[in-house]
C-alpha cells in the first residue's frame, strides 16, 4: 500500500537544522533501512572515451572597438565549442574570461580549460563583448567581435600560440584581433599559497600616492608572456599589503617549478591607462628556497632613460607555501561514497500514463524517456555507491490509499524508499505509474529540503565521508520556484548536489535560473555559497528517436566533480581523513 508523504513532519530549513533552531519540514524516508542486497549485479557501463589531453586556452586581444561614449569598452571573451546532433548543430558555452574594464587590448588572466580530443574536429567559436550591466544574458551587452577555428588548427600554430582577425556583427573584419595561447595542462596538483607587500613604490599620482595591483604573468613555450592573475587595488599607498590568495601552480607556471613567472606592479587609474611601476622574475624554486623572497622593482623604461635610477621599490612575499590539492578521485579512492537519490515528476501535464502521447506512457518496445534519462546517469553514479540502494520518491501525484496529493512518496509503496541499483528504480517507478493518479503542482522544495536534511545529518556525523547527488527528472513549469530558491540556497552549504533534466517539449526557463552558471543564485540577498545544480533538457540528446545515453550522463554529471570538491575545499577536508 502506497504511504502519504512521511508522517512526523518536522518544521524549518536546512540552515536552521544546522544551526539547532529547528527541523525541517520533510524529514527522511526510513533512510538507511537498507535490505540485505541480492547478489552483486555485473554493471555495463557502456563504451568510454578519454580526451587526448587537457588543454587551457589563455585569450588575449588587441585594437577592439569602441562601444563606451565617455570611456573605452569593458571586454569580455565568451568560449564555445559546436556540438552536433545528427545532422544539426549548435555551439555551447564552455566557458567566459573576466570583464577588463576600459581596455581595447585586454589579456584575460581568466584561463578556458577544455578537452583536447585528436580524433575530432573540436570546432570552438569565440565571441567578445563589451560588458554593459552585470546580467549573464549576452543579448544584454554590446558584441565587438567573433571567429570560429577548431582547437586542432590552435594547437597546430607553432608554440600553440593563434591569432586571427575577428568578425564584426556584419561579418565584415575590423574587429580587432583575437591572440589564444593553448597548452596542454600538466597533471600537477599542487596549488601556491601567496601573499605580498611592497614597499617604497613610486608616487604616480599627481594629486595622491599610488593605487598599486600586482598582475602574475606565465612564461609561454615561446618565451612570451600570458597574465594569469591579477591582484586587487590597494589605494592610496606606497606600502601596500595585498590579500593573501590560492593559485593553482598548472596555471601559474604549467607545474613546471623552474619556469619564469613574471609580476608586474601597477597604479590602477580609472581610464584604464595603468602606469608600470616595475616588475620582477621568480621561479617556484626560489620562492621554496626563499618563502620570503625580496626583490627590486625595475621599470625598464626608467632604467633606460634616467642615469643613477635604482628600482622603483621593492615586492616582498610575506609568506609563500605549496600544497597539494586532492582531486575528485584521491576522496573517492580515500572512502568518500556519493548517495544517489531520484525523485520522478508525476504531474498530470506528463499527459494520462494509458496514452501513447504521455510521456509516462509504457511502450513495450522501448523505454519512455523518464526510463532512459534515470539508466543513463545512474549507471555512472551506482558505481561510486558502496550499497546500490538508492532513494527513490515521487512528488506531485495522489497516493492511494486516501489519494491526497503527495510531493514526497516512495515509488516502491513502502515507508523505505531504498531501491537497489536502478533496475529496481525502473521496477518501482513502473509499479507506481499503475498504482497513482497525476495530479500536481510542481513542487521541487520539499523533495530538496528531505535530501537537505539528510545532507546535514550526514555532515554532523561523518563530515566528508559521504555526498549526495539528487536526480529530479521532471516535465514543466515549476510551480513553487521561490521555495525552490530558497532550498537550494541553503543546501549549497552541504554536502549534496542537484541534477535536474527536463523531460517533454515544456518550457525549461526557470531551471537555467536555478542552474546558476553564469551568476550565482540567490534568495532575498542571499547569495548561494556554491553553485550546486546542474540543468540540461533531455530532447537536447535525442533526435528521431535515438537517444544518446552518453552524452547525456556526461553533461548532467560534468559538474559534479567540481562541485565536489568546492564543499571539500571550503571545509578543510581531506581524503581519508573520515575513514
Amino acid at each position: 500500500m502506497y504511504m502519504q508523504t512521511v508522517q512526523h513532519m518536522m518544521q524549518g530549513t536546512a540552515r536552521e537544522y544546522r544551526e539547532g533552531n529547528a527541523n525541517l519540514p520533510y524529514p527522511p524516508v526510513a533512510i538507511g533501512m537498507h535490505n540485505t542486497p541480492p547478489p552483486t549485479q555485473a554493471v555495463n557501463a557502456g563504451p568510454t572515451r578519454s580526451p587526448t589531453s587537457t588543454v587551457m586556452l589563455n585569450i588575449a586581444c588587441r585594437n577592439l572597438a569602441n562601444k563606451d561614449v565617455v570611456s573605452k569598452s569593458d571586454p569580455i571573451c565568451v568560449v564555445s565549442i559546436e556540438k552536433r546532433m545528427g545532422n544539426t548543430s549548435k555551439y555551447e558555452e564552455v566557458g567566459r574570461t573576466e570583464v577588463i574594464r576600459n581596455n581595447l587590448n585586454p589579456d584575460f588572466a581568466k584561463a578556458i580549460s577544455i578537452s583536447y580530443y585528436f580524433e575530432e574536429v573540436q570546432r570552438l567559436q569565440f565571441e567578445v563583448y563589451d560588458s554593459d550591466s552585470s546580467s549573464s544574458n549576452l543579448s544584454k551587452h554590446d558584441f565587438l567581435g567573433r571567429t570560429v577555428c577548431t582547437l586542432g588548427s590552435i594547437m597546430g600554430e607553432s608554440c600553440g600560440r593563434y591569432e586571427k582577425d575577428l568578425e564584426s556583427a556584419s561579418g565584415t573584419g575590423g574587429a580587432g584581433k583575437i591572440i589564444v595561447a593553448a597548452e596542454e595542462m600538466s597533471a600537477c596538483k599542487d596549488m601556491a599559497c601567496i601573499e605580498l607587500r611592497g614597499k617604497k613604490l613610486d608616487k604616480k599620482d599627481f594629486f595622491g600616492l599610488s593605487d598599486p595591483f600586482l598582475v602574475f604573468y606565465r612564461c609561454n613555450e615561446d618565451n612570451s608572456y600570458t597574465a594569469v592573475h591579477k591582484t586587487e587595488v590597494v589605494k592610496n599607498t606606497l606600502n601596500p599589503n595585498w590579500k593573501a590568495f590560492k593559485i593553482p601552480l598548472v596555471v601559474l607556471c604549467n607545474g613546471d617549478y623552474s619556469r619564469t613567472i613574471k609580476i608586474e606592479c601597477y597604479d590602477w587609474d580609472s581610464d584604464g591607462g595603468h602606469d608600470l611601476i616595475g616588475e620582477m622574475f621568480v621561479d617556484i624554486n626560489l620562492l621554496k628556497s626563499n618563502p620570503h623572497y625580496s626583490s627590486e622593482l625595475i621599470n625598464p623604461k626608467k632604467k633606460s632613460k634616467k642615469k643613477g635610477y635604482k628600482d622603483s621599490g621593492h615586492l616582498e612575499f610575506v609568506s609563500f607555501s605549496i600544497e597539494a590539492i586532492p582531486s575528485f578521485l584521491d576522496f573517492i579512492r580515500g572512502g568518500t561514497e556519493l548517495c544517489f537519490s531520484v525523485a520522478i515528476d508525476f504531474t498530470a501535464s506528463n499527459g494520462e500514463p494509458s496514452l501513447q502521447t504521455s510521456l509516462h506512457f509504457s511502450n513495450p518496445y522501448q523505454p519512455n524517456d523518464y526510463i532512459r534519462a534515470l539508466t543513463a546517469v545512474g549507471k555512472v553514479c551506482q558505481d561510486y555507491d558502496t550499497d546500490k540502494w538508492f532513494p527513490a520518491l515521487g512528488f506531485g501525484a495522489q497516493v492511494p490509499p486516501d489519494y491526497k496529493v503527495s510531493h514526497q512518496f516512495s515509488l516502491n509503496g513502502t515507508e523505505n524508499p531504498n531501491c537497489y541499483m536502478v533496475d529496481g528504480i525502473i521496477q518501482a517507478y513502473s509499479a507506481a505509474i499503475k498504482a497513482v493518479r497525476l495530479y500536481g503542482p510542481t513542487n521541487f522544495a520539499p523533495i530538496i529540503n528531505q535530501t537537505a536534511f539528510i545532507a546535514s545529518r550526514e555532515e554532523k556525523s561523518n563530515l566528508g565521508k559521504k555526498y549526495l547527488i539528487l536526480l529530479i527528472l521532471t516535465d514543466g513549469v515549476i510551480s513553487d520556484l521561490d521555495q525552490t530558491k530558497r532550498a537550494i540556497v541553503e543546501a549549497s552549504y552541504l554536502p549534496m548536489s542537484i541534477i535536474i533534466v527536463g523531460i517533454g517539449p515544456a518550457s525549461f526557463d526557470a531551471m537555467e535560473e536555478l542552474d546558476a552558471d553564469k551568476e550565482p543564485l540567490s534568495y532575498r540577498g542571499k547569495l548561494a555559497q556554491r553553485d550546486i545544480v546542474q540543468f540540461v533538457p533531455f530532447r537536447d540528446f535525442s533526435q528521431h528517436g535515438v537517444v544518446s545515453g552518453e552524452s547525456l550522463a556526461k553533461a548532467v554529471l560534468a559538474e559534479v566533480p567540481q562541485q565536489f570538491l568546492s564543499y571539500m575545499n571550503k571545509h578543510g577536508i581531506k581524503p581519508g581523513t573520515y575513514a
